[in-house]
């Protein structure tokens, strides 16, 4: 890292809500996460150099674009501020939050907002599930399928079981353990959901198949929502600490990052790999660059990880891509208990996208803050009892664009 980027606060909204049946709209969503952002910081809008925006189908939700336009909108003190909306699909928040970290290292601007924001909930499921269909190839690949995104990560769930074998109880485990994160949750979508006994298993009454291995338990929710940060550079990081009566080492701060892109299509990624160890070669890259640009020798030396789980198979992609087992050994990381809040090694202690829930433009942006919160002590009642150092693994598409953080103090 040439230079360091802190974190000064932020703040997530409610994913429970449904804006929509509230009659509000996506400006509404924008408005209150600025404003809460800003309060969480504890700075003065006017303090904000540069806005950026993680948002990746608004256009088609809403039919409402230009969403940079929202800022000074909300705040007459930001009527000239220069803007951009990031799109990467599932990882749009996460590219807004390196855009941002560009300008901060540049010495362009010295403080940033980040916003990612999704509004998704005011159509019906097939509707929603064609609008975000965009992120495959469109016309080339699940052109069959009612519900691509299920039906596309069945074919990975395939493909491991091909490879190594794989064993849906363990799948099963990890939707379980993270629905039962977001209990702790307050903002978590399913924070007051009731799981009757024998739904996390594979019956199909209780647990009825979406497509292929993929099951109801397994699928990240459709999700409104929206996450804002306030980024820093250290100049401004050491003055607010200072009026906080804080040191800089008390400010959570971006250590390490990575981000790699593949090809689109799902079965091209595949054949690239199918000589090598892990199915996708660029998802480990990007989380060994974080580590290792966090100045870090092992994964392992991190406390623990926010990790994308749009489906329990895409978590269970991620214990073996972050090198906390060997390819293929996701399960042993499971069965021993390493991923529970109380194990060595806690993954979404947040409930990530199957119990939280997934605002797609927001995920990267919340899972930053979530990392953020747990390194500074915030997390509240599912705050981790030791975590200094946490990352983030964000993907895009069918591992399109991955996207990883490292977030840390002192």
């Amino acid at each position: 890292m040439s230079r360091n980027i802190y974190i000064l606060g932020g703040a997530q909204s409610d994913f429970s809500r449904n804006w929509a049946r509230e009659g509000l709209e996506i400006y509404d969503m924008f408005a209150e996460a600025l404003h809460a952002g800003i309060a969480a910081a504890d700075i003065e809008p006017a303090q904000i150099e540069v806005g950026h925006v993680g948002n990746f189908v608004g256009d088609l939700f809403t039919g409402q674009g230009l969403l940079g336009g929202f800022f000074g909108q909300v705040y007459p003190e930001l009527a000239s501020l220069p803007t951009s909306r990031h799109e990467a699909a599932c990882a749009s928040g996460s590219i807004a939050i390196l855009s941002a970290m560009r300008d901060i290292e540049a010495g362009h601007y010295g403080v940033a907002c980040v916003l990612g924001l999704e509004l998704m909930r005011n159509v019906d499921g097939k509707t929603g599930a064609e609008h975000l269909g965009a992120a495959r190839w469109l016309g080339h690949e699940a052109n069959a399928a009612d519900f691509p995104w299920p039906h596309m990560f069945d074919r990975i769930t395939r493909e491991y079981d091909q490879r190594f074998g794989i064993n849906s109880d363990h799948l099963n485990s990890i939707a379980q353990i993270n629905f039962g994160n977001a209990k702790r949750n307050p903002n978590a979508q399913t924070r007051g959901w009731n799981f009757p006994d024998g739904c996390f298993s594979d019956n199909d009454e209780l647990n009825p198949v979406i497509d292929g291995a993929v099951r109801k338990m397994d699928c990240g929710q459709i999700t409104d929502g929206a996450a804002c940060v306030i980024l820093a550079s250290e100049a401004v990081a050491r003055a607010h600490a200072a009026k906080q009566g804080l040191t800089l080492a008390d400010i959570p701060r971006i250590k390490g990052w990575g981000h790699h892109s593949a090809p689109i299509l799902l079965e091209t990624k595949l054949q690239l790999s199918k000589d090598q160890p892990l199915l996708f070669p660029h998802a480990k890259a990007t989380l060994d660059d974080a580590w290792q640009r966090a100045g870090f020798s092992a994964i392992t030396e991190l406390d623990g990880l926010e990790t994308h789980d749009c489906f329990s198979v895409t978590e269970y992609m991620a214990i073996d891509h972050s090198g906390l087992t060997a390819p293929g050994e996701s399960w042993k990381a499971v069965e021993e208990g390493r991923i529970t809040p109380d194990g060595d090694f806690p993954i979404n202690p947040s409930g990530g996208l199957i119990g939280l829930g997934h605002p797609v433009g927001a995920t990267g942006v919340r899972m930053l803050l979530d990392c953020a919160k747990q390194v500074s002590g915030q997390a509240g009642d599912y705050q981790l009892p030791r975590a200094r150092n946490m990352a983030t693994f964000n993907v895009g598409g069918s591992t399109t664009t991955c996207a990883s953080f490292v977030v840390g103090v002192g």
